[in-house]
């Protein structure tokens, strides 16, 4: 039928250990990326509605869905607590600023590359406490994190370049050429397709990574780190490795956010809020899932806007006040839905419907 692996053959452990090795994922993964790629960039353009589709709604969804990936890294692959999220994004965020404008003959892509490097050295140094204490304490300890970077970047003026009010501009970088992605000068379709290419090389990166020897210690680290020492997995680098390289991906994400979505780099957008967004999409999404870090972004991002728009339509007058309400209603409720019914959260709803529609017309 539609979806079976029967006539489907593989001849090398390369092509059993491929990312997609059914063809009909493939063929579906080739779909999302033209969508992305070319059908939403078209649709945007054509309805003259660039900025609000691509600048408002696809920016952010993108940088969410990264910097989820980041913390799905460590919580959903490695174990490891955190509530630090938004103090690494805001060290992504100045690190940026400051390396654009300390050096700006560095490109943008090298700027943030470096950006997200002083994040995971940060975030190796919040690591440590990892070896002695884990679980609530370990949150708390992530948390602490948050809040001290919150206030090192609103108490030392030399981050925000001695800038009287504290709130920076981002100062305007172009990939190549007149490509400009931060800036007054930037376009969001230039934004739109710098973040994108971005967050799925990201992506890319991440996924082969939680499949190879790296990954599998981060499992067994999380599934029982004694039994992992045993068999001579290194409790410390393992973990300081996951903080790295998660911090990098949140470091990534929060020079995106500052340089290209909102162009101005405020320690105050990546308060605890932050953190805790980030923290409700992996487990909406699922934790220990690539896939579940873009369906988290996705649905806290857009269920706002499903909000604001639908009920009216339907006749239905609703306060912001009310839909904010509204909104922080159902992400509890999912919260606890998921937490007791599907750890695992819509990443895995999604994996029983493949599995059924395997199996179809005898789902189990």
């Amino acid at each position: 039928m539609l979806y079976r692996e029967a006539g489907q053959f593989k001849t090398s452990y390369v092509a059993d250990q491929a990312i997609f090795p059914i063809l009909q994922d493939r063929i579906f993964i080739a779909l999302i990326l033209a969508v992305a790629f070319v059908g939403i960039p078209a649709a945007a353009v054509s309805a003259g509605s660039e900025a609000y589709w691509l600048g408002t709604i696809a920016l952010p969804l993108m940088i969410y869905a990264l910097a989820a990936i980041g913390l799905n890294i460590l919580t959903g692959y490695a174990g490891q607590v955190s509530l630090g999220t938004g103090g690494f994004m805001a060290v992504g965020a100045f690190a940026a600023y400051k390396l654009a404008t300390a050096f700006p003959w560095l490109n943008v892509v090298v700027v943030f590359l470096l950006a997200g490097l002083i994040a995971a050295a940060v975030g190796m140094m919040f690591g440590f406490p990892s070896l002695r204490i884990k679980g609530f304490y370990l949150a708390v300890a992530t948390l602490a994190s948050q809040f001290f970077l919150i206030w090192l970047f609103n108490r030392i003026p030399w981050f925000t370049n001695y800038a009287p009010s504290g709130v920076i501009s981002a100062p305007p970088r172009a990939v190549i050429g007149d490509f400009f992605v931060t800036g007054s000068e930037s376009r969001p379709l230039f934004k739109y397709y710098f973040v994108l290419v971005t967050v799925t090389l990201l992506a890319l990166a991440a996924k082969n990574l939680v499949r190879g020897r790296v990954g599998r210690a981060w499992m067994a680290i999380r599934d029982m780190d004694i039994a992992a020492e045993i068999i001579g997995i290194r409790p410390l680098q393992t973990k300081l490795l996951a903080f790295a390289i998660s911090s990098f991906y949140c470091g990534v994400a929060g020079a995106l956010w500052a340089h290209v979505y909102t162009s101005s780099v405020e320690a105050l957008t990546f308060d605890i809020d932050t953190s805790f967004n980030v923290l409700f999409m992996i487990i909406i999404g699922g934790l220990g899932s690539i896939l579940g870090s873009f369906l988290g972004a996705a649905f806290i991002t857009l269920l706002p806007l499903f909000l604001e728009n639908v009920p009216p339509k339907l006749g239905l007058t609703i306060s912001v006040g009310l839909v904010t309400n509204i909104q922080q209603i159902i992400f509890g409720a999912l919260i606890v839905f998921f937490l007791i019914a599907e750890p695992r959260g819509l990443a895995r709803l999604w994996q029983i419907g493949k599995e059924k529609l395997r199996l179809w017309p005898f789902p189990h």
